[in-house]
């Protein structure tokens, strides 16, 4: 039997295996013996993705087999400012309506789920219209899935951004390494950052953005594109949870200037925004069955409020940066990281505070 065929209505399977980070090979092989039992070892093939900066994740194969299975290592002490559990519940309901991979399987420190055909986006891509109008779409379906249960959902913006601050006040300045270099990059201080929090936080209760079920990390690579089909579709939905509506967006907005070498001349322009936001907003109606025509005041709504929920954005990856620079093993500048996206946050800040809704 092929456990791969599991129903997803089902408890979801997990296995009692933990994968050594640095060297997965033979937990793998473990954890296919339950998945594909009629795979033989040593024909097993494994290819590493390289594009995760909080994990591991692999491609798991046989030449025999079309099928591949994708294997997610999670990063050292990720689990400090990552709901695993919530993890699985997210991705379970948003494979259910068609949006997202499925899952094979949890472990101990990661999770087996499907290989989704197609490219990573990449710049030249996200940049066509006939691509990026496919994005808008499908966060627009994605937005319009509601909860299981029916009480009103919080945001998980403001308590993220606690945690990632209460567990960067328990580091001591003086003596943590990671703190005392941020501080040479002309990194803020913890203090600093409490502040502009709680001061971004008393300006954006007051921008009414609705809450839906977010991918909260849609950057360029987490874009999968099937030019057969003419689909996209988005993988790592580790961040997911209900959040903010404009936040999704002002964070997509903000990965156009990528991850490596963040370049924030890539940041869409307002022309590009606008066509997306109609996009998004028609894809909404449709999804929540909704007849009626996209006004232009609608739009510049939309554009303001996601101007503003940009800063929670740069401020939410600058804190979780330090916390990576802190604890992970994976090879990646995340002071570096860090800085720059503090850097475009106070260079934006007043300009989209000071921006009125219409």
């Amino acid at each position: 039997m092929d456990l791969l065929s599991n129903d997803q209505t089902d408890e979801p399977l997990h296995l009692e295996v933990c994968l050594d980070e640095l060297s997965p090979h033979t937990g793998i092989i473990e954890l296919l013996k339950t998945l594909r039992p009629q795979w033989r070892a040593e024909d097993i093939q494994l290819k590493m993705f390289t594009e995760g900066i909080t994990n591991q994740l692999l491609g798991c194969s046989v030449s025999s087999d079309s099928a591949v299975v994708l294997v997610r290592v999670y990063g050292r002490m990720t689990e400090l400012f990552i709901d695993r559990k919530k993890e699985v519940e997210t991705l379970r309901l948003l494979h259910s309506h068609g949006c997202g991979p499925r899952l094979y399987c949890s472990f101990h420190n990661g999770i087996c789920y499907e290989f989704l055909k197609g490219v990573a986006l990449d710049d030249v891509l996200l940049r066509q219209p006939s691509v990026y109008r496919l994005v808008a779409v499908e966060m627009g379906k994605i937005h319009s899935i509601k909860p299981k249960c029916s009480s009103s959902v919080e945001p998980v913006l403001w308590s993220k951004l606690a945690n990632y601050l209460k567990l960067l006040q328990n580091c001591d300045a003086e003596n943590d390494d990671v703190l005392r270099q941020g501080s040479q990059l002309d990194i803020p201080s913890v203090e600093v950052l409490i502040n502009e929090t709680e001061e971004l936080k008393r300006h954006l209760n007051r921008v009414e953005s609705p809450i839906v079920l977010c991918h909260n990390d849609l950057l360029t690579k987490n874009i999968i594109y099937n030019s057969d089909e003419g689909i996209v579709k988005f993988i790592d939905y580790e961040y997911a949870d209900f959040n903010y509506q404009a936040y999704d967006i002002g964070n997509h907005f903000n990965e156009f200037a990528g991850v490596n070498n963040v370049d924030y001349s890539l940041y869409p322009s307002r022309e590009l925004q606008w066509d997306w936001l109609t996009s998004y907003l028609q894809s909404v109606r449709i999804n929540n069955r909704v007849d009626s025509q996209i006004t232009q005041r609608e739009v510049n709504t939309l554009y303001v409020q996601v101007c503003k929920f940009s800063l929670a954005s740069h401020l939410s990856w600058g804190l979780w940066a330090l916390l990576q620079a802190k604890y992970s093993t994976i090879k990646f500048n995340f002071l570096k990281y860090a800085a720059a996206r503090f850097s475009f946050y106070f260079k934006k800040k007043e300009e989209y505070l000071e921006m009125m809704l219409p």
